[in-house]
């Protein structure tokens, strides 16, 4: 092998590893987006993470690649269906997985509420058209790339892209139910593993050295000292945003976030994407802190002032700090390869680059709003972008995918409950048929009469239950989590094609001691709110109370359950 072949074979490779790297991205993206979320949607996430890949690679193949790389128009490369031309391996899958990032962000912002079908669609849409196009203009030899516009690695080329179709599909879906109140202020619902997430921030950090360092697409002939370089800087912007969000967080919040710090890491590996290999250790860790800022600020404005729903912050950390992250490369660029050229506004080098690196934004941002809300408008009123009311109440697992829980028989640190606020959807199922026989004598109220009401139910049903009782005088409620099934041995289910002989589903056991309140009320209510007319509604048990003693005064019987 002469000095020429070893060249090229350690550059492919070189690519080829970043490949792996980034398509090892998608495991991170999961993993974040289903700590960040619900338990009753985990397995809808995966899938979806799973299919964007597996439905973009294809697609990308076909249509995708051509756009991107076929030609040098200003506008758009060509139709060059299958890659027909060939041959050059290593950057057709470079580009396959860098495709899927951008697709698999808009995934988040979408969460728990999308219909899987639907997703499938426009996640193709991006792969095939939206993301190639913009790409062209950057990085395909397009009028951005000739205007001399710098996006080294995709802070605006994907993660940008990602971001802005992250918050077009968000705005047109809506809000999860209960995530505001009548009267608009927001609401958390928390995710159901801060574990989950942490371990995706770091996957996706470990990844990012392939994403951003292999983007120099070579190691021989000085690329190598370029390549290092990319590691510093993309490590310490990540590093320095990490900190500066638990900072403010700590300011603001009294307490250091953990969700929000995670995502601050993110928001540092996005903005530095753009210009890693242009801009020196100082100018890394401004731009990490600066991002921090970014994100923490733009999440709070997009929830609370804007009242855009993302589950796990893709926008803010994708959308805005993809648009920062490149906006400052006009700022903070001190090399060219591996040349001091001082270009960056502080460094004295002008508007110029500045004002070109905002026109790409500007052009890009545009691009992918305008075809984004034509393909999801598209969606919307053909065959529909969201689940329906009761589908989202009980989580997208079962109703989309005929999964019970992602967890089998394990449950989960925080399991399934609806975000609060939701009302009772009573008008949306038939009445429930009240039973002819009454509850027994010795089960009847009086003021001195105790009884204990035992409530299983769907988790899904928490809140709208807690909800439905408080309206009528039940203040007084111990809930647990719990597994089991009924007489049906709980609903069917297959696993790798062999049915599955007893499946224990998740409930929530509510305890309720009445006395002033009838317990007929409170048994007519729970049934009001639980009933569907199918299996798994749940059951009432009802037992007499002899006696309650209130510990901290020692009051007994009635007056131990009265209010302070």
């Amino acid at each position: 092998m002469g000095i020429a072949e070893l060249s090229t074979a350690i550059n492919t490779g070189w690519i080829l590893l970043g490949a792996a790297l980034v398509f090892f991205m998608q495991a991170g993206f999961a993993m974040v987006e289903t700590g960040f979320t619900r338990a009753k949607n985990a397995g809808n996430i995966i899938m979806k993470n799973l299919m964007d890949f597996c439905l973009g690679t294809p697609i990308f193949w076909i249509f995708g690649f051509g756009f991107m790389f076929g030609g040098t128009g200003k506008l758009f490369g060509g139709l060059d269906l299958f890659t027909s031309a060939g041959g050059d391996w290593a950057t057709l899958i470079f580009q396959t997985v860098f495709c899927a990032t951008a697709s698999t962000i808009v995934s988040g912002a979408m969460a728990e509420r999308t219909k899987f079908s639907a997703y499938c669609i426009y996640s193709m849409v991006i792969s095939a058209f939206i993301y190639p196009i913009s790409g062209h203009w950057i990085w395909g030899g397009g009028w951005l790339s000739q205007l001399g516009f710098h996006d080294f690695a995709g802070s605006t080329a994907v993660h940008m892209v990602g971001g802005v179709a992250a918050l077009i599909g968000a705005a047109t879906l809506g809000p999860r139910l209960g995530k505001y109140s009548k009267d608009g202020k927001a609401r958390a619902i928390p995710g159901h593993s801060l574990t989950l997430g942490a371990l995706g921030v770091f996957i996706l950090w470990f990844c990012w050295f392939g994403f951003n360092g292999c983007s120099t697409v070579a190691l021989t002939d000085g690329a190598w000292e370029t390549a290092a370089r990319v590691f510093v800087t993309t490590n310490l912007a990540a590093a320095m945003a990490t900190v500066t969000v638990m900072c403010i967080t700590w300011l603001r919040y009294k307490k250091p976030d953990v969700s929000m710090t995670l995502n601050g890491s993110l928001a540092g590996l996005v903005a530095i994407t753009a210009g890693c290999d242009v801009v020196s250790p100082a100018g890394a860790a401004a731009i990490g802190i600066i991002s921090g800022f970014v994100v923490v600020f733009g999440i709070e404005f997009l929830d609370q002032k804007l009242k855009i729903d993302d589950p796990v912050g893709a926008v803010g950390v994708h959308g805005m700090c993809g648009a920062v992250g490149s906006l400052l490369v006009g700022v903070f660029a001190l090399y060219s390869g591996n040349e001091i050229t001082r270009e960056g506004l502080i460094y004295g080098g002008g508007f110029r680059f500045l004002g070109i690196q905002a026109l790409g934004v500007v052009c890009v941002i545009a691009w992918v709003a305008v075809t984004m809300t034509i393909v999801f408008q598209i969606i919307k009123h053909t065959i529909g972008l969201r689940v329906t009311k009761e589908e989202e109440l009980m989580g997208l697992d079962r109703p989309e995918h005929g999964l019970t829980s992602a967890y089998a028989d394990f449950m989960p640190a925080v399991p399934t409950i609806l975000g609060a606020g939701v009302p009772a959807p009573v008008k949306e199922v038939p009445a429930p048929i009240k039973s002819e026989s009454p509850i027994p004598a010795a089960s009847q109220d009086t003021p001195s009469e105790m009884h204990k009401v035992v409530i299983i139910a769907n988790p899904s049903r928490f809140e709208s239950l807690k909800n439905a009782l408080n309206e009528i005088g039940v203040t007084g409620i111990t809930m647990t989590h719990v597994m089991g099934c009924g007489q049906q041995k709980g609903a069917s289910e297959y696993y790798r094609g062999a049915p599955v002989d007893m499946t224990l589903l998740p409930k929530i056991k509510m305890e309720i001691v009445v006395s002033a309140v009838p317990v007929e009320k409170v048994v007519e209510t729970a049934k009001q709110v639980l009933y569907t007319g199918h299996i798994g509604d749940g059951k009432i048990f009802i037992y007499d109370v002899s006696e309650v003693v209130k510990i901290r005064t020692g009051e007994r019987g009635f007056d131990a359950l009265q209010d302070e």
